[in-house]
């Protein structure tokens, strides 16, 4: 088992982020169409970061009183209400997701509320928990002990928290008759903590914006290498966590149908359709003309950048083939959906390999799966 890595990745990297402020910039902030990358990081945090933050704010606080509701009277109508404010707020966070840099990195968010079981990962070494699991045992053991601690770096208090602890007590098939006093409690301990992280990191951004937008270099711990690596790294979670490790893809083809996210909400595939949207607003800065998409362009890379759209729309379009629910397209639409996952191997290179060295920038995370 590999349990120090696993805490892991997002310390690794805020480590590799400091180490190399004590390293000479290999780049220098000029390029060959004379790009604004200042406009470019401006773009990018009023545009896009900022009120992406903001609305998440919104919509956890939608969701903490739909699961006040819920606790409060469970029964279908609250249930489906909640449904409905958790899917919202999860797929904001996927929007979200590629923006875990400065103060999201900092508050190891993604880790606290969306765990995806970090990319090296096995599953006979690491056990269960890997991809988007959820820890049940812990889970409830915490609501039998009235206890909990979420600030915990471990993989058990990851899996025990955020979307993956409230898909699993709000939506398992006996969600509202298991629901008492102490399964309530526990999940507004949750959202709570939800609230408050999402609160910290909005708030953190109105100080962390003019570090953001003050610096147009590439190397390492860079916004522009945050960026890239953010767009890498989200495609890697669509590859493996999503799609791949579900399908079966590092275990021998035995399909893991409950790893996929928010199995019990049953919106896995939307989540899935929504991170490659998202990825693609992102990387063209949502059609501004001052997206990283407009930078590869000044960079004499139009035909790479021509290649990324191409390659996203066309793995959008291979997951409007699959068919609703995913887990149980993982065998019934087998073909289909290791088409997707072909096509999602392609668009990694490009964003993982080829992005990354035009841009003069390196892939600060690791991972295991061979790409």
């Amino acid at each position: 088992m590999k349990p120090i890595y696993l805490i892991f990745s997002t310390i690794a990297v805020i480590a590799l982020s400091v180490l190399s402020c004590n390293k000479p910039d290999k780049t220098d902030d000029t390029d060959k169409g004379n790009f604004d990358k200042t406009a470019m990081l401006v773009q990018y945090a009023d545009n896009q970061i900022i009120p992406a933050y903001a609305t998440l704010q919104t919509n956890i606080s939608e969701l903490q009183a739909a699961i006040d509701a819920f606790a409060s009277s469970p029964n279908s109508g609250t249930q489906a209400a909640l449904k409905t404010a958790y899917a919202n707020a999860h797929l904001q966070y996927i929007r979200c997701g590629l923006y875990n840099f400065g103060p999201a990195e900092s508050a190891i968010l993604d880790n606290f509320f969306n765990f995806t079981g970090g990319l090296d990962y096995s599953f006979t070494t690491d056990g269960a928990l890997t991809g988007f699991s959820v820890d049940t045992a812990t889970i409830l053991n915490n609501i039998a002990t009235s206890s909990n601690n979420f600030t915990s770096l471990s993989r058990a208090s990851f899996y025990a928290q955020g979307f993956p602890a409230l898909n699993y007590l709000c939506f398992e098939p006996n969600a509202i008759p298991n629901m008492d006093a102490k399964r309530a409690q526990y999940l507004k301990d949750i959202v709570a903590r939800m609230k408050t992280l999402s609160d910290k990191v909005a708030a953190d951004w109105a100080s962390y914006r003019s570090t953001f937008v003050g610096n147009t270099q590439s190397n390492s711990g860079s916004p522009i290498a945050n960026i890239v690596n953010q767009i890498a790294y989200q495609m890697d979670v669509l590859k493996g966590p999503c799609i791949g490790w579900p399908l079966g893809k590092a275990s021998n083809g035995t399909v893991f149908a409950s790893k996929c996210e928010a199995y019990y909400a049953g919106i896995s595939l939307a989540l899935a359709k929504e991170r490659i949207a998202s990825i693609k607003s992102f990387y063209s800065g949502n059609g501004s003309g001052k997206g990283l998409s407009d930078y590869l362009v000044s960079l004499g890379q139009a035909q790479l950048n021509t290649d990324i759209l191409a390659q996203m729309d066309i793995v959008a379009t291979k997951l409007n083939d699959i068919a609703d629910p995913l887990p149980t397209a993982l065998t019934s639409q087998y073909t289909a959906v290791d088409a997707t996952y072909k096509e999602i191997q392609k668009l990694v290179t490009l964003v993982k390999t080829d992005l990354p060295s035009v841009t003069a920038v390196q892939i600060s995370y690791a991972d295991n799966d061979g790409d």
